[in-house]
């Protein structure tokens, strides 16, 4: 796109804010640094100006890419020079929510941390959690079929849409609204939009389910030896008629340590020591319910999961201080900077043989590598972390892929969990994603988007 454009675009879309490159550089873009390497900023404030904005781009041929908190970690909101972003936290409106359908619809905008705050004045929930909620928008989540502490339990964004509009490379306004849960009425196309990454059309609305909230929460750190018995107090929990499970994280030691360390802890203040640390939420009628069942349920599963040591939180502020070792991942961004970073997820039943594998293999190509590893146990998404400075070289970033990924597919398993692909894992996808796979996206994307519009180069390559 050239500056010349710029009046033109201002004159269609008078109420949106527009910003050209030279305001685009002296901005903020948020966790990665291209994500303003565009000609221009367009932040439309509805459907109507996304519409108008994606047609006159088809028209000029120019490439544009969506953009929601800019806080995504696969490079999906990357641009480089001569593209338009359009910015989507213009459309930040909850436009409703029906607490007794329990629906909410909400434009893409919004973020997860607003729609949870405004669900909760019904007793309700989105039904997911993440730890960027204050900056994660609906619409991004949507596009990466974001995932979450929650989702063992309620699925991914996947499972909580109902419905949602998109506006298509054309132009056209892609809207199916549906705000029920049964439907079958054909193909339910809302899906190709959902971890599309922005590739097939813009989502700018969405139909989210809801669900009721428990009245109270309780958080216990237990020390456990290994993931399989983490798991096994797991389900235990997962079977009580009497609380219900909202949260199991596990931490793997050195990343535990490491977290201790860059938080400033002092060695008394969660003083727990095993190989894993599991943090695990528990909601119930009342904060006294919830933690009496945190601790009549640990009790009963200690010897039998083989629990080192484990402590219920006995205050909000304690409570905090435990899921802040899960959630303040960035302190490895602060003590590493850009470390190589991996999001995968592994068959349940193979967690402890995956991270022996994958603590060897690394060893084998460097002797330094000792990985930060922790996640989502329930559902199997681990996050790894090298230790080390990046970029790291080419074919090194390969050679760990190839430790990270070997064997994935094949077991069940993926090497993109909840991050998306973007830029970052493209050639991963390419070298180890299905072949038929490839190919039908290629074909799909061709179909609906063949002069390449929306997020070039992003997931696959349409050279």
């Amino acid at each position: 796109m050239s500056a010349s454009l710029l009046p033109a675009l201002r004159t269609l879309l008078p109420t949106a804010t527009i910003w050209d490159a030279a305001e685009l550089a002296s901005r903020d873009p948020g966790f990665d640094a291209r994500n303003f390497g565009a000609a221009a900023l367009v932040r439309p404030t509805d459907t109507g100006g996304v519409a108008a904005l994606v047609k006159f781009c088809a028209e000029h041929g120019v490439s544009l890419v969506a953009q929601g908190g800019r806080t995504g970690l696969a490079g999906g909101a990357s641009t480089s020079a001569g593209q338009v972003i359009c910015d989507l936290s213009g459309l930040n409106r909850i436009e409703e929510i029906d607490p007794f359908a329990r629906v909410a619809i909400v434009q893409a905008g919004v973020t997860l941390g607003a729609l949870q705050e405004a669900a909760a004045e019904h007793g309700l929930d989105p039904g997911i959690d993440l730890a960027a909620r204050g900056s994660a928008t609906i619409g991004g989540m949507v596009s990466t079929n974001a995932g979450g502490i929650m989702a063992f339990r309620n699925g991914t964004m996947r499972h909580r849409v109902l419905g949602l509009e998109a506006v298509l490379p054309d132009g056209r306004v892609f809207c199916d609204l549906t705000r029920v849960l049964k439907t079958s009425a054909g193909y339910d196309l809302k899906h190709l939009f959902i971890g599309a990454e922005g590739t097939l059309g813009i989502v700018t609305r969405v139909a989210l389910r809801l669900d009721p909230v428990a009245g109270a929460s309780a958080t216990a750190l237990v020390g456990v030896p290994d993931a399989a018995s983490a798991q096994q107090i797991v389900r235990h929990f997962l079977g009580s008629t009497s609380a219900r499970l909202s949260a199991a994280e596990i931490l793997w030691r050195n990343f535990a340590s490491f977290m201790q360390r860059a938080l400033g802890y002092s060695p008394g203040q969660l003083p727990l020591d095993a190989p894993c640390l599991l943090v695990l939420g528990l909601g119930a009628d009342s904060m006294e319910a919830a933690r009496a069942a945190l601790e009549d349920g640990l009790a009963a599963i200690w010897e039998e999961a083989g629990i080192i040591d484990g402590l219920v939180a006995s205050s909000d502020a304690q409570a905090a201080q435990m899921w802040r070792l899960r959630e303040e991942t960035v302190e490895i961004g602060r003590a590493h900077p850009m470390a190589p970073s991996f999001d995968v997820s592994v068959p349940g039943g193979g967690l402890d043989a995956y991270v022996a594998r994958i603590e060897a293999g690394l060893k084998a190509l460097d002797a330094s590598y000792a990985p930060y590893v922790y996640g989502h146990l329930a559902d199997g998404n681990l996050h790894i972390s090298i230790n080390c400075d990046g970029p790291v070289p080419h074919e090194r970033h390969q050679a760990i892929e190839d430790v990270l990924y070997d064997g994935l597919r094949e077991a069940g398993g993926s090497f993109s969990a909840e991050h998306g692909v973007g830029l970052e894992k493209r050639e991963a996808y390419e070298r180890h994603a299905d072949p038929v796979k490839r190919d039908l996206a290629r074909a799909i994307k061709g179909l609906i988007d063949p002069n390449n519009i929306l997020n070039p180069g992003k997931i696959i390559s349409t050279e």
